[in-house]
């Protein structure tokens, strides 16, 4: 395991274990990729998936060689929160997993903010 990689899983795992002991809320959690970006919101007490948005969904996909930008981070964001509105979704913790806080991940964030509360 490299030493990049290495640090990104400890990241991802610090980041977890905090919102389940800190929140009990549901969470919004992101998986970026290099072609695409997916955003979930998961209750973490029955371990299920309420609700999902990604660049793989039709409404948002291109044809062409990558999918995982800010523009399409934006999208995902918005569709992410009005589904979540949809099914009366409000408050939820936000699960950047080993990313950083900026570019696409913060581009999805305040887009989904908009609609969600965290």
């Amino acid at each position: 395991m490299s030493a990049k990689s290495h640090s990104f899983q400890k990241r991802k795992e610090r980041v977890r274990i905090k919102l389940k002991k800190v929140s009990n809320r549901n969470r919004l959690s992101v998986f970026k990729s290099g072609q695409h970006i997916y955003a979930q919101i998961i209750d973490d007490l029955t371990a299920k998936t309420l609700v999902s948005a990604s660049t793989v969904d039709k409404e948002i996909r291109k044809a062409g060689k990558s999918n995982c930008n800010i523009e399409n981070a934006i999208k995902v964001g918005k569709l992410i929160g009005e589904r979540a509105a949809e099914k009366a979704i409000k408050l939820v913790a936000f699960d950047k997993g080993g990313h950083k806080y900026h570019g696409i991940i913060k581009a999805l964030a305040e887009e989904a903010r908009k609609n969600l509360n965290f």
